[in-house]
């Protein structure tokens, strides 16, 4: 049953053109080409990665953002309620007035009490610019042809990298486009293996390394954004922006698809794999247009405010104002604690001090 499957899945019409078979692919007189079996070195690579990643963040990426101006924050703790952390995490993080008021008398505090609660349970989920600044610091044709060491090498660390980056999605940091980046990686790691297997590695390589050469400058962006470096920020995101928009938004549509899905046609009759790798790449274009938005977003932003931020993750702000209002809050009590002090103190070192009009006859 296994070997029918093997057999009908490599079948040569799926995967390669009329004019092509498999033997064609087999090495010969010096030329190597690829093969399927080398994709699976790419899962210990991941994980090898992940390691150095882990490293890296603690050795290399903490120390540079302390360098600097990034400090680490210290969350305030918060106080343990059983009923409020079930509220918290089952109905809503941010419960509506009539919540807080029910909660309160379930929970025998005071409305007050109830709001701080959660915001300060809010707070200790937002992601601190420490771990967003080392996450930033640490990452970054149709006819078969024969392979070159280099892409060999360009396309295993490729397809590791992204491997990496789905292993570890559960601990970095999810923004709004956290779906959009999910489905990112997903048909980055197909669209790789699709067009190893398939012997497709120009336009695999091409195809990399338009998307790799504005990722650099956007993560250095970020880097300088959470150091409080503005204006470096601010001419990072604009070099990202014309790199961007020129590599994925011109060259990737104009020049990249226009070969692979329009000059095969004046050549050969459509077929299977080329049809998938065209949807593939059509998926990634759809998701490059996504992601242009939220750019032009982020441009409006600063030429306007003068401020660039990440348009994702706006709730931020929200985390900002609230974390704000905490302190407003303690500076408040602390104040009318001195005061409370103070009047105290001045009672006891003047207790014969006698309230006007009850003195004694």
């Amino acid at each position: 049953m296994f070997q029918m499957f093997k057999d009908w899945f490599w079948l040569e019409r799926f995967w390669l053109p009329p004019t092509i078979k498999w033997s064609d692919l087999e090495d010969h007189d010096g030329l190597v080409f690829v093969k399927p079996s080398h994709l699976y070195m790419t899962i210990p690579y991941a994980f090898g990665l992940i390691i150095i990643r882990h490293f890296f963040e603690k050795f290399i990426a903490s120390p540079l953002a302390k360098t600097i101006g990034i400090k680490e924050e210290i969350r305030k703790k918060i106080t343990p309620n059983t009923v409020l952390e079930n509220f918290f995490k089952h109905s809503t993080r941010k419960p509506s007035q009539t919540d807080i008021y029910g909660l309160a008398k379930k929970c025998n505090l005071t409305e007050r009490q109830v709001e701080r609660w959660f915001r300060s349970r809010r707070n200790q989920d937002r992601p601190c610019r420490m771990k967003k600044f080392q996450e930033a610091c640490s990452e970054y044709s149709c006819f078969p042809q024969p392979l070159l060491p280099s892409q060999y090498w360009y396309y295993i660390l490729e397809m590791s990298f992204y491997w990496s980056l789905l292993f570890s999605l559960g601990s970095d940091i999810k923004r709004k486009d956290f779906l959009a980046h999910v489905i990112h990686h997903l048909a980055a790691v197909s669209l790789m293996s699709f067009s190893w297997c398939a012997n497709y590695i120009r336009s695999g390589t091409l195809v990399m390394i338009l998307h790799d050469v504005a990722d650099i400058w956007l993560e250095s962006a970020k880097m300088f954004s959470y150091a409080g470096w503005k204006q470096t920020c601010n001419t990072l995101f604009f070099i990202f922006s014309i790199i961007f928009f020129i590599s994925r938004l011109i060259i990737f549509p104009f020049w990249i698809l226009y070969c692979t899905l329009i000059l095969p046609l004046q050549y050969l009759e459509p077929f299977f794999s080329c049809i998938f790798l065209n949807l593939q790449l059509m998926v990634l274009q759809v998701l490059n247009l996504y992601w242009g938005y939220f750019i032009l977003k982020m441009l409006k932003r600063c030429i306007f405010t003068k401020n660039i931020q990440d348009v994702r993750s706006d709730d931020e702000d929200e985390y900002e104002e609230e974390e704000v209002e905490e302190e407003e809050e303690e500076k408040e009590e602390a104040t009318k604690g001195k005061e409370t002090d103070g009047l105290k103190n001045g009672l006891g070192a003047n207790r014969h001090l006698i309230p006007n009009g009850q003195h004694g006859c």
